[in-house]
């Protein structure tokens, strides 16, 4: 038998540089080498013939395009360029001289190829995908699990460094890959496996029970109709910017006013519309979804759009839209009204956003004021907590400005408050706000009964409706000036009741000089109410305003006081509204 110094002895000297298989051999020692020749020749044709044709065949499915030039042929249909990669390939490894540096390399890169058919046979089984079908009926997705652990373990015992170099590779050319978008003509078991987590996740997140510390902004975005993005739906994408700290969900959806069965190809306004909103979220660097409704009526279309947005557990819970400018156009204030009461149905938040927003890269200094009207929960801290997180906002700092009436505790509301700060960890300065509720400013006086019975006397007067329209919006203007006429806060006569007092003689003056019109038979046969004045409505709607109609409205004009008072430099102003 061969001594232990023989069989350690790697390169044969203590036998005169001799295999030792070849001198076992039987019955020849060149039985040993004339078998190793021919193996070695028997290899070397078959990587001079199968190995071009597969660099070949590589290069032609385009899946790295980088192996393309490689796609070509010569005259007689021969890879020419495939074989000349293959001969530089292999003259490299027989450059290196040494059989013992190049069988790692050769052994890494097999053990790698069979570990990534093992691991796609394990994906493809495990995610039950359609198009999986092997023809071995004895298959179970254990072997191929089983291959591909043995494979990577073979990997690491051989040469634990050249295993981590070539499965980085592995990687790389995957990426490179993905990166480049390669169309790969059987699938992609990466993207099976995405699609299945995120069911199971879907489905788990339905199911589970909502806490409010798990509570983030999912919001939908709604743009208003154009044909490129507009400055209104760039104001509104970088609100939805600001928060994307919150990680949560953002569609942005927008209704065409179209028959949906009318449109034809894949060119239509849908499609088109679909491309401007996913530029618009890159261009913001918004991770979101796009949502196009087409529906003839505007209101219904947001109405569809408001209940259809979202699946399962991620549903928006706060819509994003924005400040209607133009109350006068109908359809405006009407379209705005029904998201929000749409929005209550459905139990989701309402943010409006007003004003210009900055750029991507533009970062601001000064406050962030919120005006904490109502308590609800602290969802506007949150909100106010997250815009802060984003560099455009980071430098900013955040106030928090709350109401109280006289008979309240300021000094206690003010510690109140500090300690809910304090318990969510939010940084923040607090100022209490008192507003008193015992007087009716002369804004609120004349947009109420004042309206009601100049519009009477300009009536009387004669006047055309170009006339009542310059007058009315002269005597609202002055209204804000002092020393006008009207109720104004000074006047510790001018409390509730007087108005209240006004606002029913007002009335009763409206309904006597009614009455002595239907009476006049002088009139009998003039022409109906058919055209009557927007004006006239308008002012008898004010005249029969109720007495808590009349405090909110004079409540909401002290509050825009106060805060442009308080708030007319901050860089953003929050305010939650009942």
């Amino acid at each position: 038998g061969a001594t232990r110094e023989v069989l350690i002895d790697k390169y044969g000297e203590s036998i005169d540089g001799g295999l030792i298989m070849s001198i076992i051999a039987f019955p020849h020692p060149y039985v040993v080498l004339f078998g190793c020749l021919l193996s070695t020749i028997g290899a070397a044709l078959q990587c001079l013939i199968g190995a071009p044709r597969l660099l070949y065949a590589i290069a032609g499915d385009d899946v790295v395009p980088i192996l393309k030039v490689f796609s070509v042929t010569s005259g007689n249909g021969e890879p020419l360029r495939a074989l000349l990669a293959t001969i530089a390939i292999a003259t490299i490894g027989c450059v290196i001289g040494n059989v013992d540096l190049v069988a790692p390399i050769i052994t890494m890169f097999f053990l790698v190829c069979y570990a990534c058919v093992n691991l796609a046979c394990t994906l493809q089984s495990l995610l039950k995908a359609p198009n999986w079908r092997p023809r071995f009926t004895l298959f179970h997705w254990l072997t191929s699990l089983l291959g591909f652990v043995m494979c990577l373990t073979l990997m690491f015992i051989s040469n634990w460094y050249y295993a981590i170099v070539a499965l980085a590779i592995a990687v790389g050319i995957y990426k490179y890959i993905d990166f480049k978008g390669a169309e790969k003509e059987w699938g992609d078991g990466i993207r099976g496996l995405q699609l299945q987590a995120a069911r199971y996740s879907l489905l788990a997140a339905d199911h589970a029970t909502s806490h409010v510390k798990n509570w983030r902004p999912q919001l939908l975005a709604l743009l208003s109709y154009k044909e490129t993005l507009s400055p209104d739906n760039e104001a509104l994408l970088s609100f939805a910017r600001s928060l994307k700290y919150g990680n949560g969900l953002v569609i942005v959806g927008t209704v065409v006013p179209l028959d949906l069965i009318k449109l034809r190809g894949e060119n239509n306004e849908v499609h088109r519309q679909r491309a401007v909103l996913a530029e618009g979220l890159r261009s913001n660097k918004l991770e979101g979804f796009v949502q196009v409704t087409c529906e003839e009526s505007i209101p219904k279309g947001t109405t569809t759009l408001l209940q259809t947005a979202g699946l399962g557990g991620l549903r928006p819970n706060s819509i994003l839209m924005g400040w209607p400018e133009k109350w006068k156009i109908k359809n405006t204030y009407e379209n705005f009204s029904r998201v929000v009461r749409c929005a209550t149905v459905l139990d989701q938040s309402v943010l409006v956003a007003r004003g210009e927003f900055p750029r991507r890269k533009e970062k601001l200094s000064g406050t962030i004021d919120l005006w904490w009207v109502v308590h609800d929960g602290g969802m506007m801290l949150l909100l106010a907590h997250l815009i802060r997180q984003h560099k455009t906002w980071r430098k900013c700092r955040l106030r928090i400005f709350t109401v109280a009436q006289l008979e309240d505790d300021s000094i206690k509301m003010r510690n109140d408050l500090k300690n809910i700060l304090y318990e969510l960890r939010i940084d923040a300065t607090v100022q209490v706000i008192e507003m008193s509720n015992q007087d009716i400013s002369a804004y609120t006086y004349e947009r109420t009964v004042g309206m009601a019975e100049r519009t009477k006397m300009m009536e009387k007067m004669g006047l055309t409706k170009s006339q009542k329209r310059r007058t009315m919006s002269f005597l609202i203007d002055s209204a804000h000036k002092p020393g006008t006429s009207g109720v104004n806060a000074g006047d510790p006569q001018s409390d509730i009741s007087a108005v209240l007092e006004n606002l029913g003689n007002m009335t009763r003056m409206v309904e006597e000089v009614d009455a002595s019109e239907h009476s006049n038979t002088s009139l009998a046969g003039a022409e109906h109410t058919d055209n009557q004045d927007e004006d006239e409505h308008i002012a008898i709607r004010h005249s029969q305003l109720k007495t808590e109609q009349l405090l909110k409205m004079d409540t909401s004009v002290k509050l825009n006081r106060l805060v442009r008072e308080h708030s007319g430099e901050a860089a953003l102003v929050m305010m939650n509204m009942p």
